[in-house]
């Protein structure tokens, strides 16, 4: 069976244990988790995700930052980036509000059903 590898990178230790372990039930993926917005590209570099949900708003860095970081690197340069975020409502995301930066996002609290049909959409199948 293969996994898809996902990254999630959260400054919420609970939130990415909880993301973690739901998508790990529901399905073949593989989840790293990051807390830490600076070292996300290492942490991209290592794990080589199939996709990589990123939080907006983080102490440190900006996540529109981070997804610049990867997007450089030629090593990760077509890895899908999901923007997981608090700082739009479900109302706005279910509009279909223009992405943020050129990237998808889906509102905090997300579904379980909402991110694994995410998850399809951006990771095509080897």
């Amino acid at each position: 069976m293969e996994f898809t590898h996902v990254l999630i990178v959260d400054d919420e230790p609970g939130f990415t244990r909880m993301l973690k372990l739901t998508l790990e039930n529901a399905g073949p993926y593989l989840v790293q988790e990051e807390n830490d917005g600076l070292k996300a590209l290492a942490t991209a570099r290592q794990f080589k995700p199939d996709i990589i949900l990123l939080d907006v708003v983080m102490p440190d860095i900006d996540g529109g930052d981070v997804a610049s970081q990867i997007q450089a690197d030629p090593e990760l340069s077509g890895t899908p980036i999901v923007f997981l975020t608090a700082i739009v409502s479900q109302k706005e995301a279910n509009r279909h509000v223009s992405p943020i930066g050129g990237y998808t996002f889906l509102a905090k609290p997300v579904s379980v059903e909402t991110l694994i049909r995410c998850i399809h959409e951006h990771v095509k199948p080897v």
